[in-house]
């Protein structure tokens, strides 16, 4: 085949110059798509831990703050509330936080590293609405021997003063309990578990 009038050293050229600029646009054009994989500011912001100050929090008292867009709920618990807790187990589906979803060191009867201070997840683990807290013991509308607890208005789930989930209600297990620690009497750390960052 004659090659007469080709220049092989300058079709080499400009193939291996179309190509380096092609690909540096590709890489260009790549950059906000691959940018836009990374969590945004606000996003990283929400998954930090949440140090909160409990020292005026009251016995049944609850103070609620935002931890990865889930409300968090710091509930302070009576003695004469923790005394009823073992009476409720007849009442409960998981009353040893067997099949919930917690850390380990929420494995007990309080669901607590301090058993004076409940820190649950408020989300009904039914749906996601947020129960009420009703600390009084006393017939309610929906349990005529209430011994105080969380009830769920939006499908009447139940949970008892440690967010243990009463049977024969829609959500399938205990309110979660999320990662903290305490740092002293006074703060605690929400993402935080005792054994480091969860």
């Amino acid at each position: 085949m004659p090659t007469d009038g080709v220049n092989n050293g300058r079709r080499r050229f400009l193939i291996a110059t179309t190509s380096v600029v092609g690909a540096t646009g590709v890489g260009i054009a790549a950059i906000p798509f691959v940018e836009s994989w990374k969590p945004s500011a606000k996003a990283q912001a929400i998954g930090a831990p949440v140090q909160v100050n409990i020292e005026g929090l009251e016995p049944g008292q609850i103070l609620k703050v935002q931890w990865r867009g889930q409300t968090i709920g710091i509930l302070r618990r009576s003695k004469e509330v923790l005394d009823l807790l073992p009476s409720m187990d007849d009442r409960l589906r998981d009353p040893l936080s067997q099949e919930s979803e917690q850390p380990s060191f929420a494995q007990n009867e309080g669901r607590a590293l301090n058993e004076e201070f409940l820190v649950v997840n408020m989300h009904c683990t039914h749906l996601g609405c947020v129960p009420q807290v009703i600390p009084t013991v006393g017939a309610e509308p929906f349990d005529d021997d209430w011994k105080g607890g969380f009830f769920c208005p939006c499908h009447k789930s139940k949970f008892d003063m440690a967010g243990r989930v009463f049977k024969g209600v829609p959500a399938p297990t205990n309110l979660r309990i999320p990662p903290y620690s305490f740092i002293d009497d006074k703060t605690l750390i929400i993402g935080v578990s005792p054994e480091g960052v969860a």
